[in-house]
């Protein structure tokens, strides 16, 4: 029997008997975890949420539990089952999923669309099929995960710029020999603020790189009747952007989406892993996507209303003496003193009645925590003062 460090922990480690258990080092992750204060727990919730006004979840337009989008997914399994049964080039794309890559490509301006199980695998496949060997990736220092794996992944070089700095993007570009693509995040999941996308493509134009655009907080809430950020800034259809989008936010249902031209398409059919070996999107979830696009399509106020309702938010909560940053899309976010502070400030709203997200570190890079709220189309003015008066006590308890 011997004693060894873990060569990435540290923690003793025991070679030799049964009892030195191959994860033993997990517990010394899980001490470090809770002696900083960042313990993740899951807390099921019910489908009886008890009057808790949720402004935690994204369902930006309250579509998740709309009798259309709800029948809509109980009609697809019925018709369909209740799973793809298997990879999409195999057994899993049915006559769904191809009206709904249909619909989402034209309503939100581009030439086709290919559906996945997860706006996760939708980016993963994005960045790693569109960035082979020998190219560059410059990606947004404040991008989602999804896009940072997408990039480790990827085959070509990644190179990292300043948060929302076209010049930072250009001098990389201008540095580099060769195929590139730019990544960014349309509204970013933590701030909410928006990319300056016309001004990124007029710098990928430049040096003929392509644009890779993560709709997932922008579909549903910016561009005319909600189609997106792409759509508003006039890059949809181009034919050298590319955008992913997730439908479990404005759409209320499960999955994520590519969106470019054909030929992009085409490339990742062929060449996106997260496409060829996963299973296909549960027909159900393509059937709720499909009944609440067609939903937004008639109802159009949804996404200006989820926008008003952003903005009526951050005036109350500034008028409060909150630090909260202008909203862009519909994410609301509040600055909060500590990571400890903003844990308990979160469980005094629930308490209170009202759920609310919270972001800290390591989560956020800057290591900034914040109170995240998102803002709904279906919420009346009285939910929204209602839900200012429980942060501005909560925040003083």
């Amino acid at each position: 029997m011997s004693t060894n460090r873990h060569p990435l922990t540290g923690a003793s480690t025991v070679s030799g008997t049964a009892s030195s258990a191959a994860f033993g080092w997990l517990d010394e992750q899980a001490r470090l975890r809770a002696d900083a204060g960042l313990v993740r727990t899951l807390r099921p919730r019910s489908a009886d949420p008890d009057g808790l006004l949720d402004l935690a979840g994204n369902d930006y337009l309250g579509l998740t539990r709309h009798p259309e989008v709800t029948e809509g997914a109980a009609a697809a399994a019925r018709r369909w089952g209740g799973g793809a049964t298997g990879s999409r080039l195999v057994t899993g794309s049915t006559e769904l999923h191809a009206e709904l890559e249909r619909e989402l490509a034209e309503f939100c301006g581009f030439e086709a669309a290919l559906v996945f199980s997860s706006g996760y695998a939708a980016n993963l496949a994005a960045v790693t099929a569109l960035a082979p060997h020998g190219s560059l990736v410059v990606s947004d220092a404040g991008n989602h995960a999804s896009l940072i794996d997408g990039c480790r992944l990827a085959r070509g070089t990644t190179q990292v710029v300043p948060h929302a700095d076209p010049e930072a993007v250009r001098k990389t570009l201008d540095a580099h020999d060769g195929p590139a693509v730019m990544v960014s995040d349309s509204v970013f999941s933590v701030d909410g603020d928006m990319a300056p996308l016309g001004e990124l493509a007029s710098v990928c134009r430049e040096f003929g790189a392509g644009l890779i655009v993560d709709d997932a907080h922008g579909l549903g809430v910016l561009g005319e009747g909600g189609r997106g950020a792409p759509h508003a800034v006039g890059l949809a259809g181009a034919d050298d952007t590319v955008a992913t989008l997730t439908l479990s936010k404005s759409l209320g249902s499960q999955g994520g989406a590519v969106l470019g031209p054909a030929r992009v398409i085409e490339h990742l059919v062929n060449a996106a892993r997260t496409f060829i070996f996963d299973t296909g999107l549960a027909p159900a979830a393509a059937g709720a996507a499909l009944a609440a696009l067609r939903l937004l399509r008639r109802e159009p106020e949804r996404a200006a209303r989820a926008r008003e309702v952003a903005a009526e938010l951050h005036r109350q909560l500034t008028a409060e003496g909150f630090a909260a940053v202008r909203p862009d899309a519909a994410v609301v976010s509040v600055r909060a003193p500590s990571p400890e502070r903003a844990v308990r400030w979160v469980a005094d709203c629930r308490a209170a009645g009202l759920a609310v997200g919270c972001f800290r570190p390591p989560s956020v890079p800057d290591g900034i925590s914040r109170l995240r709220l998102t803002a709904r189309a279906d919420l009346t003015d009285a939910q929204i003062a209602g839900a200012v008066r429980v942060i501005s006590r909560s925040a003083h308890r």
